[in-house]
């Protein structure tokens, strides 16, 4: 018995130590990150010099440029650039829309979606239905669809306390709209804006045509909220009022651009690869500061962070900055198809793509073993007010990498005002905090760290940290 309870003794101690080390480390991370962060100065350059970053675009090959030299200046192992080829598509000329009706001249706020085609010279007028989502188009069918301009009017809805799950309800609708209304002879469509709030602010984002030939393709764009009532209310008067859109929007052939990639090689398991990242693209209408200006910067910070704070990986930590993700995932693809092809071990991925808010914890997607140790690493970050670490969901570009027995994270920030901004001209640098976009930076640090120290096997229930 007396043998017994001195092993139990030293487990006991044994795991406060490595908790109270662990707490020591988190502590460490977060106040070199709140006083000598560089997330905040990295995303005043990307987002006030350097601007929008669509693929294909000078500014996206600069922010490559540029990304690539300031990760060498942290005096990582290896910094490179890996090829890929990106879609090229150019807004051109600002787009104009009006409608009119019997009670006047109605100006309103558009844009037209990326991967939309333009109007013919002169612009496109003609009468207006309205349908609540895409699907309701093939019950209209030919008769009241063709020759006709269809308006999408489905908002976000404001119940849902999750804005991801409101926006994920309806980005089918600008997606799919136009590709739908074509078949039965539509001449245009417009989408109501996915955001969350009332503005004059359209939001753009990706579209397709799926398989429609070209010749068969319409036009596509976005109305601000706020033109989005005032349209569904004109039409409750005038049902057969006019509607005049002309955009300029053009597809070009694909053009070579690059993810930019740092590391620092572990010293243990170097053949255990850690990966942090965002992708450094974004939309042309604002400096995509939120997104994903501010996932990129917080990546990079994590490799900065943790040579700042003295730890020594373990295992190779390696930072992506992925390209195309906003139309056409081709960055993120293109990685892991070379990781595949090399046979590289990614046991852990984690993405920040959902702005520079506030951070409130991880979505995480792999086993339920895997998961419950990630829940003990839970008090670590009680501290730092991050609570929330939830199973389902990681991010866009690390979900190529998806194994069995890996682990993939999305960083979770408070969501309430991000499609406020999301797609938008008011994604600007000056709504982004430097406090918060500091914490997120930490916060995914930290995670990176415990996952460095521990790998991903579940610790033995002797050393987790619960209260």
């Amino acid at each position: 018995m007396k043998v017994l309870r001195i092993a139990l003794l030293f487990v006991i101690a044994t795991t406060y130590c490595i908790a109270q080390n662990d707490e020591d480390v988190l502590k460490t991370i977060y106040k070199t990150s709140l006083t000598n962060g560089k997330s905040y100065d990295w995303l005043d350059y990307l987002s006030n010099t350097i601007g929008g970053r669509l693929s294909g675009s000078t500014s996206a090959e600069l922010a490559v440029q540029y990304t690539k030299s300031e990760l060498e200046k942290l005096g990582l192992d290896k910094v490179w650039l890996q090829p890929v080829m990106v879609p090229k598509w150019v807004r051109g000329e600002k787009e104009m829309a009006y409608f009119e009706s019997s009670d006047g001249f109605h100006k309103v706020n558009i844009c037209a979606l990326g991967g939309s085609i333009a109007t013919p010279d002169g612009g496109t007028k003609a009468q207006v239905i309205e349908v609540s989502t895409y699907k309701d188009i093939a019950g209209l069918g030919e008769e009241k669809i063709k020759g006709k301009i269809v308006f999408i009017n489905r908002a976000l809805q404001p119940e849902l306390i999750n804005t991801f799950q409101a926006y994920g309800g309806c980005s089918s609708e600008r997606y799919r709209g136009a590709a739908e209304a074509a078949k039965y002879g539509a001449v245009g469509t417009i989408v109501r804006s996915l955001s969350s709030r009332q503005d004059d602010y359209p939001h753009t984002g990706s579209m397709s045509y799926g398989d429609l030939p070209v010749a068969q393709r319409i036009p596509s764009a976005a109305i601000s909220t706020n033109d989005a009532v005032k349209l569904s209310e004109a039409l409750k008067k005038d049902p057969n009022l006019e509607f005049f859109l002309e955009q300029s929007c053009q597809q070009f052939e694909d053009v070579l651009s690059y993810n930019v990639i740092g590391e620092i090689t572990g010293s243990e398991f170097p053949n255990e690869i850690i990966l942090v990242g965002g992708h450094l693209d974004s939309w042309d209408l604002g400096d995509g500061a939120h997104d994903d200006g501010a996932g990129v910067v917080q990546s990079m910070d994590v490799l900065r962070l943790m040579k700042e704070s003295g730890i020594t990986p373990k295992r190779s930590i390696r930072v992506v900055l992925f390209m195309n993700e906003e139309n056409g995932l081709r960055g993120a693809r293109k990685y892991a198809e070379v990781a595949k092809e090399k046979g590289e071990n990614h046991i852990f991925a984690l993405e920040s793509d959902a702005g520079g808010f506030t951070p409130r914890g991880f979505s995480f997607t792999t086993n339920e073993a895997n998961y419950s140790q990630v829940l003990d690493w839970k008090p670590l970050f009680k501290p730092y007010l991050i609570h929330y670490f939830e199973l389902g969901g990681s991010g866009a570009d690390v979900g190529p990498l998806r194994s069995e027995s890996n682990v993939l994270a999305g960083l979770r920030p408070d969501s309430q005002r991000y499609f406020d901004h999301h797609h938008a001209s008011n994604d600007m640098f000056e709504h982004v905090n430097k406090r918060e976009l500091e914490l997120g930076a930490a916060t995914m640090t930290s995670l990176v760290y415990l996952y460095d120290k521990y790998g991903v096997n579940p610790v033995p229930k002797s050393s987790n940290f619960r209260d």
